[in-house]
């Protein structure tokens, strides 16, 4: 059969045309491969390139802290703190960028003024000053007010109301001027600080506690252990009595007088015992009854003694010999007190006793005779710790030792019956 011309021309251009759009698939597909294997190659080395750059940054990098995230710092953590800054760099020259920028900005804003506490100045009222000094004066006594009045008044004039470096420097100046006394210019700075702690409390503002930083003690070295440079001997005890005899010829006070300051003197060297503390809160009561025993001890009661301690006293012969006549009166109660205290210190103080190593004696003075005549006699440590209660804080006495009366009697009177002042 014979295919008509026609007929084979159009099947052969079919046939091109379906070859050619092979052809024209083929190629596509081919260029899109090669883009394809491009761009893998692209992402490879972009990969390669960061590792090494983060192999080379972690040696640099800080170590974490104990408590903190590992994903340290934050991505987006700290994008509210500045809107200048909302991302870091852990690269150098990418930090180096961001802190130019930094400082750019912190140059264009403009700068707000240091407030150090050297330039600080705060202020507080007269009234506030008396309020705390009248707060700390209760339930303390006669002899401790003196001292609040004394601070009250220095801190008041150092400061004149304003609490500042200055100030606070003119008032450690003055305490350091005004008092030889380490302990003297300590309570002067104690109550500053505690008044500043006041005022900080009470008005809700911590900045008045830091002034105490201006109000340090200086720190010096001690060049010796301290002991007491006061020296009272046997001789100054007598020279005290004799110028109560003295007094009493010249008719300075009168028979009752006299008997009372000598027992008041002769019960103070012989016992020991706290003149302001103890013996001007001795009653006429409690020697009464210590004298109806067989071994007359006084039975000091805890309000009467400094630190409440209970605690029995020996009353040698010579005291009961002259406290004997301070027992006899119609107005001499139980409950009244035995010792004129208040008078024989103010008439000691005007009579200025001299005393043989120096200075001039005190009520204090007969308590520091007994401490020291007890090294002379060789007085028993324990007796005489317990009898002037001194050095009782330890162990052995809170929880062991109890003395009964008669036997700090005994031992008492086995070191002191041959003492004789008179």
């Amino acid at each position: 059969m014979v295919v008509p011309f026609a007929e084979v021309s159009a099947q052969s251009t079919a046939e091109s045309k379906s070859r050619v759009s092979k052809l024209g698939l083929e190629t596509e597909v081919e260029s899109r491969l090669s883009a394809l294997e491009s761009q893998i190659a692209d992402l490879k080395s972009l990969t390669f390139q960061g590792r090494s750059e983060f192999e080379a940054n972690k040696e640099n990098r800080r170590p974490r802290a104990r408590f903190e995230p590992a994903s340290w710092p934050p991505q987006d953590g700290f994008s509210n703190i500045s809107g200048k800054i909302s991302s870091f760099s852990d690269s150098p020259a990418g930090a180096k960028e961001l802190s130019q920028v930094d400082r750019t900005d912190t140059a264009s804003r403009p700068s707000r003024p240091q407030i150090s506490l050297a330039s600080l100045e705060l202020h507080f009222t007269k009234q506030e000053l008396t309020s705390y000094a009248d707060f700390r004066k209760v339930g303390l006594s006669n002899a401790s007010i003196p001292w609040i009045n004394k601070c009250s008044r220095t801190f008041g004039s150092a400061t004149k109301g304003v609490v500042n470096k200055e100030r606070l420097g003119l008032l450690r100046e003055q305490a350091m001027a005004r008092y030889g006394d380490v302990y003297a210019r300590r309570k002067v700075m104690n109550f500053a600080k505690a008044f500043l702690k006041y005022l900080s409390k009470t008005r809700f503002d911590t900045r008045y506690k830091d002034f105490d930083l201006f109000l340090e003690m200086p720190k010096t070295v001690k060049e010796s252990k301290r002991i007491t440079q006061r020296i009272v001997t046997i001789e100054d005890t007598k020279n005290v009595l004799s110028a109560i005899d003295e007094a009493y010829k010249n008719a300075e006070f009168t028979t009752r007088q006299c008997q009372n300051y000598k027992a008041l003197v002769l019960f103070g060297a012989y016992t020991g015992q706290r003149p302001i503390a103890t013996i001007r809160k001795l009653t006429v009561g409690q020697f009464r009854a210590a004298l109806r025993h067989d071994h007359p001890v006084l039975d000091v009661l805890p309000q009467q003694d400094k630190i409440r301690m209970q605690h029995y006293v020996p009353l040698h012969p010579c005291v009961i010999d002259a406290v004997t006549p301070l027992l006899d009166g119609r107005n001499r109660k139980d409950d009244t007190r035995i010792f004129a205290h208040e008078y024989f210190d103010k008439w000691a103080r005007r009579k200025k006793i001299p005393l043989v190593h120096g200075g001039n004696f005190v009520c204090g003075d007969l308590r520091k005779f007994a401490e020291q005549y007890g090294d002379v006699i060789q007085w028993n440590q324990s007796n005489r710790a317990y009898i002037m209660t001194h050095g009782v804080s330890g162990v052995d006495w809170k929880h062991y030792k109890h003395p009964l009366p008669e036997t700090v009697y005994d031992v008492y009177m086995r070191y002191w019956k041959d003492a004789s002042f008179l």
